[in-house]
């Protein structure tokens, strides 16, 4: 009789998993910092760049990101509760 070995969930570092989304195609988009406050002083165009999310384009931190939250990917945000 062979013995089954116990398969392991992995725990999803949440503050990534709130930080980051992944597109239909597979990337990983990030949000911008310095939204919340003492923005009087930065100009229009900074300004109205702010809301839009880009892309991690350095592969250090694509594979990062991918070990922080495993399932990312499968569930495409947050994992159901």
């Amino acid at each position: 009789m062979a013995t089954k070995t116990k398969k392991y969930k992995l725990k999803t570092y949440k503050a990534a998993a709130k930080r980051f989304r992944v597109t239909g195609t597979g990337k990983i988009m990030r949000t911008k910092g310095g939204k919340s406050h003492l923005r009087r002083h930065r100009s229009k165009r900074s300004k109205v760049q702010l809301p839009k999310m880009l892309e991690l384009l350095n592969p250090g931190d694509r594979r990062r990101i991918a070990r922080l939250a495993p399932y990312m990917k499968k569930f495409r945000a947050n994992p159901p509760a």
